[in-house]
């Protein structure tokens, strides 16, 4: 996630807090990465970095937040199929995060 967005251009400053082994929620936007999923989902942090927002180039669209410090979780760019997450699917603490994967594989 952090890596995708540097790449192209934007901005990765400290968290507003650590999350080292934290759960989230998540509000989801409509996107086939989130196919069967409610529109919020418990997830799994672990991270000290964050996208600075306003830093985001018009080519990366958000397409989740973090609903308890409107962190930026997730971004997909908007003419290639790559997604960045910044909570961890693999993680115990994202008990829809199995689904997630599976989407990417199967529907991306």
């Amino acid at each position: 996630h952090q890596a995708i967005c540097t790449a192209c251009g934007a901005k990765v400053s400290y968290a507003k807090r650590l999350m080292h082994g934290k759960s989230s929620r998540i509000s989801l936007d409509e996107d086939s990465i989130f196919e069967g999923l409610p529109n919020e989902i418990t997830v799994g942090r672990y991270h000290s970095l964050s996208l600075l927002e306003d830093t985001l180039p018009e080519e990366l669209k958000i397409i989740s937040k973090s609903n308890d410090d409107g962190e930026v979780m997730a971004v997909k760019h908007n003419e290639f199929d790559v997604y960045g997450l910044q909570f961890h699917p693999e993680s115990i603490l994202t008990p829809d995060g199995l689904r997630i994967m599976e989407n990417f594989l199967n529907k991306v």
